[in-house]
């Protein structure tokens, strides 16, 4: 953006404080909306993935001088938004001027504190900008390969931007760059034709602009192994400081890191007494012939043992999708018919994880954008790696066994994300600004809590059961080792020791999410805050509701506001 269209919005904001006719909440409709029209076109990738499609043909600009107009941006807005008292603001307006405040402070701190498009090279990865043109069909096929046919083109320009920029990335960064860049080689180079196929009138344009795309991205990839790798010796510990602060925007709770760890430290040994007591039948069940009560006082080694029993049950990377898509037709019709929550009807997909998108996660929920007209919701499952040992894939498959992929799907599907995300997605405001700015913190809560409150009406019985407490233990775990590693000095050995030997996971889990860890600082922590927020609001709610209480009517209210942090949604549900 020029700098006259920031002076531009500066003398509204003036022209508006000035004039008595203008209401408050008319100057941050005003602002807001002004901000978002501008930020869409400032970030295009953004837009296509909230389903704006006016700037489909263009990338972000990745250059220094780019980042500098966008902190001048996000700064000229944030200190227009000091103009407004949010105390003569309604309610609506009132939560997302702070939503508004806090994301822009974020992104602010993101540029001149974190810095990471200096160190982090998994910024530069421009595969969700291709795959977004191809994954859903919001426009004739033609219509986006023209598109794709410029990003294309820019992808140069953002590869050397990221050769400009990167000085000294930590190791385990760049390595899972150059094995998500062999995933958008691939994906250019190979999975691109099968649509250039169906319009053949464009392909022969397209072709030499897709053989130039793929020759840059491969030259990067020379460059990321063979020069950025060799230097790539900063610290993936982002320190005390930079972590709280950091924390404090990614969760938007009054909670400190301390609290989250004296908390996550008590309902450790909570849960892993209710996955005993849930382990005992079971343990008793496959084992007949243990009459001895000696046995069975081993706590640790009771759980293991049921465990271990449950993932002989487990898929291969040949029937994972199709079991998934089994389990969630399951879980869809389990909610509906015990009358849970309003199940949407939008349609949403099982599928293998784009290779460009691995090396994070085992699973994702990508939902159709807000402002995407009937959109597909895609439930993506990550294969094992091709370089990993089969000891390896037996170990990630016993963790993802028969029961664990129910919960997962829970998770993932229905109730959890892809249910409240199409809620959200109807959500109507006077701005867009929860629409652009979601709460990490409830999204991740719901799903936790979703997985919680089918198993408390009886999904999948004990078995299922272990594999949600489990979980639970997982996301506890997530919460002490995302803290302790990037704030003191935790290792490798340490995290997984504690995943392993206290959560119960297989050792394939466990590394993957070290990486997870090192790669995505304080994002594990808005499993377990979410979660323990989103069942503070359900014990909010019971107490005030007492014997009038009903489970549907608060899940359909609680996921009615979009998604904003749960101390929001406390304030919304007037608890």
């Amino acid at each position: 953006m020029k700098a006259h269209g920031i002076l531009f919005v500066l003398f509204v904001v003036i022209v508006n404080s000035c004039s008595p006719s203008i209401t408050e909440d008319q100057k941050f409709e005003s602002l807001a909306n002004n901000y978002i029209e501008k930020l869409l076109e400032m970030r295009p990738e953004w837009a296509t993935g909230l389903g704006d499609h006016r700037y489909d043909d263009r990338l972000h600009d990745y250059t220094l001088a780019g980042v500098a107009r966008f902190r001048e941006f996000n700064k000229a807005y944030l200190d227009s938004l000091a103009t407004i008292d949010p105390h003569n603001l309604r309610d609506d307006n009132r939560i997302d001027f702070k939503i508004m405040k806090s994301n822009l402070e974020s992104l602010l701190f993101g540029i001149d504190t974190l810095k990471d498009y200096k160190w982090n090279p998994l910024a530069y990865n421009v595969g969700g900008a291709i795959y977004g043109l191809i994954a859903r069909e919001f426009a004739p096929l033609k219509d986006r390969l023209l598109n794709l046919k410029e990003r294309l083109k820019a992808i140069p320009a953002v590869l050397d931007a990221a050769k400009t920029n990167l000085e000294n990335p930590p190791k385990i960064h760049t390595e899972t760059a150059i094995l998500q860049n062999r995933g958008n080689i691939n994906m250019v180079r190979d999975e691109l034709n099968m649509f250039l196929d169906q319009v053949p009138e464009v392909k022969k344009e397209i072709g030499p602009i897709q053989a130039a795309a793929v020759e840059s991205l491969e030259q990067y990839g020379s460059w990321l192994e063979n020069d950025l790798l060799a230097r790539s010796n900063g610290e993936f510990r982002i320190g005390d400081a930079k972590f709280r602060r950091k924390l404090y925007y990614a969760l938007e709770s009054n909670l400190s890191k301390e609290q989250i760890l004296e908390k996550a430290d008590t309902d450790l040994k909570k849960t892993q007494q209710a996955m005993y007591e849930t382990a005992v039948p079971l343990y008793k069940k496959f084992h007949p012939e243990v009459r001895n009560r000696a046995k069975l006082e081993d706590k640790k080694k009771v759980i293991k043992d049921v465990l271990d029993k449950l993932a002989e049950d487990h898929p291969t990377n040949e029937t994972i999708v199709d079991l998934a898509k089994e389990y969630m037709n399951s879980v869809t019709d389990f909610a509906r018919t015990n009358d849970l929550i309003t199940v949407p009807e939008e349609p949403i997909k099982v599928i293998v994880m784009p290779e460009f998108q691995r090396g994070v996660a085992v699973a994702y929920c990508d939902a159709a954008g807000p402002l995407e007209k009937h959109g597909e919701t895609f439930y993506a499952i990550s294969p094992t790696p091709k370089d990993w040992t089969a000891q390896r894939v037996e170990s990630f498959f016993r963790e993802y066994n028969n029961y664990m992929l129910q919960d997962l799907t829970i998770h993932e599907a229905t109730p959890g994300h892809y249910l409240q995300l199409a809620h959200a997605n109807k959500f109507k405001a006077p701005t867009m600004v929860r629409a652009i700015f979601y709460s990490g913190t409830f999204v991740e809560g719901w799903a936790t809590y979703a997985e919680q409150f089918m198993v408390e009406k009886g999904y999948g019985g004990p078995r299922v059961k272990m594999q949600q407490l489990k979980m639970k233990l997982r996301l506890i775990i997530n919460a002490i080792i995302d803290q302790k590693i990037h704030t003191a000095g935790m290792t490798e050995a340490e995290a997984m020791d504690l995943m392993m030997n206290e959560g119960f996971q297989e050792e394939g889990e466990a590394a993957g999410k070290w990486r997870r860890a090192c790669l995505t600082s304080t994002q594990l922590s808005t499993y377990y805050v979410g979660n323990a927020e989103v069942n503070e609001i359900r014990d909010a709610y019971m107490a005030k509701k007492g014997s009038s209480a009903d489970l549907k009517t608060m899940h359909d209210q609680m996921i009615s506001f979009g998604s904003p942090a749960p101390k929001y949604i406390l304030e919304l549900m007037d608890l």
